[in-house]
């Protein structure tokens, strides 16, 4: 088992592409050509994580959030990060990040968090756009099928629960063979029109260079004429944030005892609300998710579960809609166990456990 096979099996849940501008999902230390004795899964990659890895054999750890997030200007092991990152190389742990790849993919922290909580109709809060291609492509009409099979098999034209989506266009196109070439039809120096399909399919960007390899390996033509086109569609269920509808309205009381208990969080930071209220739907978002305030209000939700909410914050939606603030590693927990069975269930017999060194920084008094 190589360490590129476990980053493979992370990237096809959880796409780099996916990630907001300002991250550093990934593969941040390490070579993926080496073999991997195990994999430690965490919250955060700390000096007590890495000596946790060492002593159990793991030569990987994957965490949630990265271990290198802004630039280092050295590594002289002054701070416990500079520390964590030297004694990772030293024992040769490579180290993977899933932060908000994590957060955006189809399942990801927020979906888990309102799967936790029981809610029904689950959507992201915020859609992840401008990430989806469409190719159209130009075939001879006896090919068409074995190209757009081919593309299907490369992961084109699935829109939300369908697959082997495509439409197809027939006309003729027209070219001619210059000197040195190798025509499928036609011949060199006369102008050919040929019965072609055009056939259209979208996909996910991160996915383009799959399909354009399996489309030239299976297309006929010398030179195939095929354009990828960026479009603003939504990716199905990715996105930060999650909303969705408890199965029966609770009371403003009633929601945070359920948000406490079920996120393990020992206090939560709330704003006064009218205590007979009845709240059925509920936005969330895993980690600091304070910027989405507008559109859990916007989406009809009645709380906002998230945490590292600012005092202005309150200040500004309180009367909007109720907010619930539980600790950021409580809200962001679930992401091992979400890293733990992408992990486990692509790889049944291998090693992989959940970090025990990896606890919460912030104790309550």
């Amino acid at each position: 088992m190589l360490i590129s096979h476990i980053v493979s099996a992370l990237e096809r849940f959880a796409p780099p592409a996916l990630q907001e501008e300002y991250d550093n999902c990934g593969l941040i230390l390490g070579d993926s050509s080496n073999e991997c004795s195990g994999v430690l899964v965490t919250v955060d990659v700390t000096e007590s994580v890495v000596a946790e890895a060492v002593s159990k054999g793991c030569n990987m750890i994957v965490a949630h959030h990265p271990i290198i997030f802004k630039g280092i200007r050295r590594l002289n092991g002054r701070t416990p990060q500079e520390r964590a990152i030297i004694s990772a190389i030293r024992n040769g742990i490579a180290v993977y990040a899933c932060h908000t790849s994590l957060d955006s993919a189809p399942g990801g922290v927020s979906q888990r968090m309102a799967s936790m909580l029981g809610l029904e109709s689950v959507g992201p809060l915020e859609p992840a756009n401008g990430r989806m291609l469409k190719l159209q492509v130009y075939v001879p009409s006896a090919q068409a099928e074995d190209v757009r099979m081919a593309l299907f098999d490369a992961g084109a034209g699935e829109i939300g629960n369908y697959d082997s989506c495509s439409y197809t266009l027939t006309g003729f196109g027209s070219f001619r063979a210059l000197p040195g070439s190798n025509p499928f039809a036609g011949e060199v120096g006369r102008l050919h029109f040929e019965k072609e399909e055009c056939i259209q399919v979208v996909l996910p960007s991160w996915r383009r260079r799959a399909v354009e390899s399996a489309l030239l390996q299976v297309h006929p033509y010398e030179e195939p004429a095929y354009d990828f086109i960026e479009i603003r569609n939504s990716l199905p269920d990715a996105g930060l944030g999650a909303v969705g509808n408890l199965p029966e309205p609770l009371t403003p009381a009633e929601i945070v005892d359920l948000v406490k208990t079920t996120f393990g969080s020992p206090v939560a930071r709330c704003n006064e609300f009218p205590l007979d209220a009845r709240i059925r739907r509920v936005a969330l978002c895993g980690g600091s998710g304070s910027s989405l305030l507008g559109r859990a209000i916007a989406s009809g939700a009645g709380v906002m579960v998230t945490s590292d909410v600012k005092y202005h914050d309150f200040v500004d939606y309180a009367n909007d809609i109720l907010i619930v603030d539980i600790g950021h590693h409580e809200s962001e927990k679930c992401s091992k166990s979400i890293i733990f069975d992408i992990i486990s269930e692509k790889f049944p017999n291998f090693a992989v456990r959940n970090s025990q060194s990896d606890v919460n920084p912030i104790k309550y008094m």
